[in-house]
């Protein structure tokens, strides 16, 4: 049974698992970082805070890639972002950002984890309504990842006022329907609804909480970001530079 969902799941990417076309199992990795750039140097005032070059995490360990607390996009990626960041510096908002390229390395590294049923040290933080076993048929954890193509970020607000983050009424990374756009109302219209109904547990969140992720949103919307149907804080480049590549190398400090 394992053997075949790895099959099936050879055709969609981790982080919301986004179904693909192409089929992922001959495209050639690279370790070119050649059209990659410092999202920092980009986004001078973002603020990083790498989840997965620590260990509050999903999976409770540093990540196998992560070589540094630093983020790398595409210089594309980066060039919009920094637009966005332009937009929401005039709301009182910095972006701060939680994961940006991630390497093959370790997305091979949240596969072993998933494998790993016995090891839940984190589930009461990140999944504590799901027991692991299902990590893989609902497609929290699979081969690929559109971070590894290099124009997908995770991102949050930073408010500069209060100088905590933005309440979101949810922890990135959360597994479950309330880390859903559409999870107590429309993002498309920005209506609240308090429609809680996809919650195992009854949570919800309040209006006030829906509206703070449409800020986000629609800041990345305006400037060509796409965002994804099950996490409120990822984001991919809606024309991408390369689609169809997943790349090997690091994630640290690029040298000139």
């Amino acid at each position: 049974m394992k053997k075949l969902f790895f099959l099936i799941c050879g055709i969609v990417v981790i982080a919301g698992c986004r179904k693909s076309s192409v089929d992922t199992s001959t495209i050639a990795p690279t370790d070119d970082a050649s059209q990659f750039v410092m999202l920092t140097d980009a986004v001078p005032d973002a603020i990083l805070e790498i989840r997965y070059f620590g260990t509050y995490n999903f999976v409770g360990d540093r990540i196998d890639g992560y070589e540094e607390p630093t983020a790398l996009l595409t210089r594309q990626a980066a060039d919009s972002l920094r637009a966005v960041s332009d937009d929401v510096v005039k709301l009182g908002y910095r972006l701060k950002i939680y994961d940006a390229y991630r390497p093959q390395k370790a997305v091979d590294h949240f596969v072993r984890w998933a494998e790993d049923i016995p090891d839940v040290r984190m589930k009461t933080y990140f999944y504590p309504d799901l027991d692991k076993n299902v990590l893989f048929p609902q497609e929290y954890i699979c081969l690929k990842s559109g971070h590894t193509r290099g124009s997908t970020l995770d991102l949050t607000l930073f408010d500069m006022t209060t100088e905590k983050e933005l309440d979101m009424g949810g922890t990135f990374d959360w597994f479950g329907p309330e880390s859903h756009p559409d999870f107590c109302g429309n993002p498309e219209t920005g209506e609240y609804t308090g429609d809680n109904s996809k919650s195992p547990a009854n949570r919800s969140i309040t209006a006030e909480q829906f509206a703070n992720r449409m800020i986000l949103r629609q800041a990345m919307l305006r400037h060509g970001f796409k965002p994804l149907s099950t996490e409120w804080w990822h984001f991919t480049l809606s024309d991408e530079p390369f689609p169809d590549t997943y790349f090997t190398f690091p994630v640290r400090k690029l040298t000139k």
